[in-house]
């Protein structure tokens, strides 16, 4: 989800996520939609007795059957009132062939009735109260039970809301399509579960997977302050009753630069007690569950994920600052638990958060990819899969896989990811800032590189002075970085041919901290060649550091996310974790540089340094510490 200052989150999350209204043109479509929709404004009735607000376009033609494409939201499926129309769908493809488009406020968010509960666990077993009356459909296929579950759940009120829309519309062709974008994409993934027949296709993209790994709020257990708090100052203030409008967030920032408004906020227990007031009821959870508790396995769908019966395309962005993690996960643990007929894929594009569906996607910042890689998606990607299995048109044309290989710019396809071709190949950290394919005798805890980290000088994740985080700095220059001493930098020498990476990367540091907590960052980085000539917008392109994955590791949950581990102070210790896959060819010319360091701010919020529960801590447990990265510690890859 982005994360954006209060004046102007809730407006652009309308527009780029919340209703379905964010497309790879810029074309204002409302007129189109005007001539040759119609719209409806229904509260639709749960198996519970709550009503969810939806809005449905179908189209005038009436002399066809069309398949219903629904988005489930949390950010409002405006725009409201039967006369206001969007200014596009995501993707006008679709639209111009014919779907009836359906959007729905998710319970207890806008205009829909009941409490909204993040990311509301799955009830595989729900309680089930007296049986009750249920009223004869027109059509559909009657499999709502005749007993209505106490408990319900975002897959339950998916099913509830298909099989309504199956029950009431005159002219849909019995088959469901369901999509959405980070938060509706976790919706997205509830519909999987949902179970129903008439569901013959799922488009999770972007999807919230998990918070505590990968997703949005926690990077393998460290907490992405900056977006957390930006989002939920507003997101995740109650609403007491429906309404159209988002309630603002913090806006009292008085000044431009987030690094100064965070490192001058101080400890994370200072948030509440200086500006959320104790009134966000997720950030008071979040703080209550530390570690990864029954609490938070609850959050995610993945052990669910089984004998899944619609057909599924994952969509995400390798240069994802939100969701890039869920992607990924969730792509991989449908391959895991289901048999290999399921019908599964992936597409991952150079793209930033919900990128294929809003730009060009020709570049990010001053990295250029060449195509408009967001149309190409929208024809012939998206647009295929739900007209192949939603209306039996055209061809299942598409492979396991559909990558796009940044460095060289081009489109791959896979039968599977990774790639089968693709082996798992060791770079070792050596002396004299050296990363070689070759494991000298090094190892072993004897030769390091050591640096001092200060939690009141932390590393920054971009050298730029802004107030909203940015979506460019997955990809920007990180030269910066490697000019403080605080960062180690490692790279290979010049390549004599062009290496292709297509995989998970596995950092396996062996380190030693003068503290018993520390935090570890690994970056992977492309070194453009020094002699390149190109300019972009200013900027020499010589010598460019372009960051492809970056990803930090809280030292703490090293050996296990629920039962956190103190740092025995001086004492060589092994961390290793997985930073999400890349799909990326170091050319000819260019050097694989790794930098390492122990703070990202204010991505990541910071650690004291001491083994204490940082969501309790004060400002004076926070600690200098000395680090050492021994030589032999290497970085795996998948290389083609």
């Amino acid at each position: 989800m982005q994360r954006l200052t209060h004046s102007i989150y809730f407006a652009l999350s309308v527009l780029l996520f919340l209703s379905g209204n964010i497309t790879a043109q810029t074309t204002d479509y409302t007129a189109y939609i005007r001539d040759n929709y119609t719209k409806t404004e229904v509260m639709v009735p749960m198996r519970d007795g709550i009503k969810l607000f939806t809005s449905i376009y179908a189209p005038k033609d009436k002399t066809k059957s069309y398949p219903i494409l629904l988005k489930r939201t949390p950010y409002s499926c405006s725009p409201y009132g039967t006369d206001q129309f969007p200014t596009t769908f995501q993707n006008m493809n679709l639209a111009e062939s014919g779907y009836i488009f359906v959007f729905q406020d998710v319970r207890g968010k806008y205009m829909s009735e009941g409490d909204f509960v993040d990311v509301k666990p799955f009830l595989p077993k729900p309680v089930v109260a007296a049986p009750v009356k249920v009223e004869k459909k027109k059509k559909g296929n009657n499999e709502v039970p005749a007993t209505a579950p106490i408990s319900v759940d975002e897959s339950t009120d998916t099913y509830d809301t298909v099989d309504w829309l199956l029950a009431n519309l005159s002219n849909d062709n019995g088959n469901v399509g369901v999509y959405g974008i980070s938060y509706p994409g976790f919706y997205a993934t509830m519909a999987i579960l949902a179970n129903h027949s008439a569901i013959k296709a799922v488009s999770p993209q972007a999807p919230v997977t998990d918070w505590f790994i990968g997703d949005d709020f926690h990077h393998n257990g460290a907490f992405f302050v900056m977006d957390a708090f930006s989002f939920y100052s507003g997101f995740g203030l109650p609403r007491p009753q429906p309404t159209t409008n988002g309630q603002p967030g913090f806006g009292d920032w008085n000044t431009p630069d987030n690094y100064d408004f965070y490192l001058k906020a101080g400890a994370l227990r200072n948030y509440n007690e200086r500006y959320l007031k104790g009134k966000v009821p997720f950030w008071n959870d979040l703080v209550a569950h530390p570690n990864y508790d029954d609490w938070w396995r609850a959050r995610t769908p993945q052990p669910h994920l089984k004998d899944v019966q619609p057909a599924v395309m994952v969509v995400g962005g390798l240069f994802d600052a939100e969701d890039c993690y869920g992607a990924w996960q969730l792509y991989k643990t449908i391959e895991k638990q289901n048999k290999p007929t399921v019908s599964n894929r992936i597409v991952m594009g150079p793209w930033v958060h919900g990128g294929w569906a809003r730009g060009a996607g020709d570049r990010l910042g001053h990295v250029k990819f060449d195509a408009k890689t967001s149309d190409y998606y929208a024809k012939e990607i998206e647009f295929p899969f739900f007209e192949y299995h939603l209306k039996g048109k055209g061809a299942p044309n598409l492979n396991d896989a559909t990558i796009f290989e940044t460095g060289t710019n081009k489109w791959t396809n896979y039968s599977q990811w990774p790639p089968a071709e693709a082996k798992a190949k060791s770079f070792y950290l050596q002396s004299n800032g050296l990363l070689s394919n070759t494991s000298l005798a090094e190892e072993g805890g004897v030769s390091f590189d050591a640096f001092m980290s200060d939690p009141s000088k932390p590393v920054p994740y971009t050298e730029d002075i802004h107030l909203k985080r940015t979506k460019e700095y997955m990809i920007d220059d990180q030269r910066f970085a490697a000019r403080r001493p605080d960062v180690l930098t490692y790279a290979t020498p010049v390549l004599q041919a062009d290496m292709t990476m297509t995989g998970a990367v596995v950092a396996n540091l062996l380190v030693s901290t003068t503290g018993t907590d520390a935090d570890w960052v690994v970056k992977i980085i492309d070194v453009f060649p020094d002699t390149l000539s190109t300019v972009d917008n200013g900027l020499p392109m010589g010598g460019y550091q372009m960051l492809v994955r970056g990803e930090i590791m809280r030292g703490r949950y090293r050996n296990s996310f629920e039962f956190p581990e103190a740092f025995v102070p001086n004492q060589p210790t092994q961390v290793k974790f997985t930073l999400p896959d890349i799909a990326h060819t170091f050319q000819k010319g260019h050097r694989l540089m790794v930098q390492i360091q122990s703070s990202w701010f204010p991505l990541a919020d910071r650690n004291p340094q001491q083994f204490v529960n940082i969501y309790e801590c004060k400002d004076t447990d926070f600690i200098k510490a000395t680090h050492k990265v021994f030589y032999g510690s290497s970085i795996e890859f998948m290389v083609k």
